[in-house]
């Protein structure tokens, strides 16, 4: 005969489980959500003797433990710790006034590049400008779309929102969901986008050497509009497209890295509080 006391640990350990299984299902549903580089980079940077371990280049991590917390506690709650102070970064100055516009569209936009020209992006930051030619030949989709954004003034007052700088080395731009993590209640960046996603492209035989302009993804095909700055040479498997050089600025990209993240880990927010002032996208 089951006792009462039997019965009321029986229920308790039911509870348990199941609060363990909706956990587990909005870590995945966080997973899935996310804008990231890929998760073979974890396997990239863990046989490089990287300092990665877990999460590939996303803000999984993060939002797993933010999930997590909305859960009852299993343990003693805990005073939330203090948000991160930046400290000065040389060369940066503050951001311009505004906030990204964070337009939404239903489907890519229409291919209007040109495949035999020119195109050069400026990415005009408050830590300098790096400017990009664009390969419309190899990428046209890509540089359809980036052009595209760049003239809906869409990336502009957008924070980049992830800098790596062991094993992977790059600074990850592109979502205009991201703030301020210093800020309260601030998204930590990882999983915004225009609305609408392509295919990859110009990934045969793809490397990802210093300079390299790059788009990040969930997975192929989920281009949307955040990339990653390759400021040092970087091994990682070709699934990311590639459309882009860095001409101009690699210094500026240089400094960044050199201050460090906010975390003051190897995978987080820069120190620097990049932001896109501007972005344009010329033909030439």
């Amino acid at each position: 005969m089951v006792t009462s006391e039997q019965r009321r640990r029986q229920l308790a350990r039911e509870k348990y489980e199941r609060q363990a299984q909706r956990r587990a299902e909005a870590q995945q549903r966080a997973r899935r959500r996310n804008t990231i580089i890929g998760a073979a980079l974890a396997v990239v940077v863990l046989a490089g003797g990287g300092a990665l371990v877990g999460g590939a280049f996303d803000s999984g991590d993060k939002k797993e433990k933010d999930t997590a917390a909305q859960a009852p506690p299993t343990s003693p709650a805990t005073q939330p710790t203090a948000a991160p102070t930046r400290t000065p970064v040389e060369g940066c100055a503050a951001p311009a006034e505004g906030k990204p516009g964070g337009k939404q569209w239903k489907t890519e936009p229409a291919l209007t590049v040109d495949t035999k020209a020119a195109y050069t992006a400026t990415l005009d930051t408050n830590c300098g400008k790096v400017t990009i030619a664009l390969d419309a030949a190899k990428a046209p989709h890509t540089v359809n779309s980036f052009a595209f954004l760049s003239g809906e003034q869409y990336f502009d007052h957008v924070k980049c929102h992830r800098l790596t700088t062991d094993g992977i080395f790059v600074l990850q731009c592109g979502d205009p969901t991201a703030g301020d993590p210093t800020a309260a209640g601030a998204n930590p960046g990882g999983a915004g986008g225009p609305g609408y996603q392509f295919a990859d492209e110009n990934l045969t035989g793809a490397t990802y050497p210093a300079g390299t302009v790059a788009m990040a993804n969930a997975g192929p095909g989920t281009n949307g509009s955040q990339f990653f700055l390759v400021y040092k040479d970087t091994k990682l498997p070709p699934n990311y497209t590639p459309f882009g050089k860095i001409t101009g600025g690699l210094d500026s990209l240089q400094k960044i890295a050199d201050a460090g993240t906010l975390e003051r880990s190897s995978d987080g927010h820069p120190m620097a509080d990049v932001t896109l002032n501007s972005v344009t996208t010329v033909k030439s």
